[in-house]
């Protein structure tokens, strides 16, 4: 099989999946974010614990699996699609992304960091209260996380289109 034509007019969609942890903890539900570092994208952003591309030949969510294992060493989560986000920052091919969300409430093991030179660290933050964080989370991820929270998520999300996300329309 030969290689794409990078000059056939179309862009390529890079996909990636998010893994969200979900708990219920005294000031409601909890969600398991990780502090970017050493990465090169959004260092020093709040982000999912665990995300990451899409290899070839992977379902999106065999993807989630896999990094939830590889990231914070959880293995067998019960993953909830929560939506799937269309985004541009309106400049390369690269910036064309498809993220597939997801959550998780029950899975076997105890999250910890398994990529350390990447990770400044993991905690549980209160939906409610990502702005007490002491660092910002990533937009597209924060958009994800409101909707959570509101109640508002739907299957079909964009970011970065007219520099709003949207649900469907």
């Amino acid at each position: 099989m030969s290689a794409p034509d990078p000059h056939h007019g179309r862009f390529v969609v890079v996909p990636a999946s998010y893994v969200f942890p979900l708990r219920e903890g005294d000031a409601g539900t909890e969600v398991l974010l990780q502090l970017r570092r050493g990465t090169g994208y959004m260092d020093g952003h709040w982000a999912a614990a665990a995300a990451g591309h899409v290899e070839q030949g992977e379902t999106a969510y065999d993807a989630a699996r896999r990094e939830a294992l590889e990231e914070i060493g959880l293995a067998d989560l019960d993953l909830t699609f929560v939506t799937a986000m269309q985004r541009t920052r309106g400049g390369e091919a690269i910036d064309e992304r498809i993220d597939f969300f997801f959550t998780a409430r029950t899975w076997r093991g105890e999250p910890h960091v398994v990529e350390p030179e990447k990770s400044g660290g993991l905690r549980w933050c209160a939906l409610d209260a990502l702005d007490t964080l002491p660092d910002p989370v990533v937009p597209h991820e924060r958009a994800v996380l409101d909707g959570l929270r509101a109640g508002t998520t739907s299957p079909y999300s964009t970011f970065g289109f007219d520099g709003a996300a949207v649900g469907a329309p």
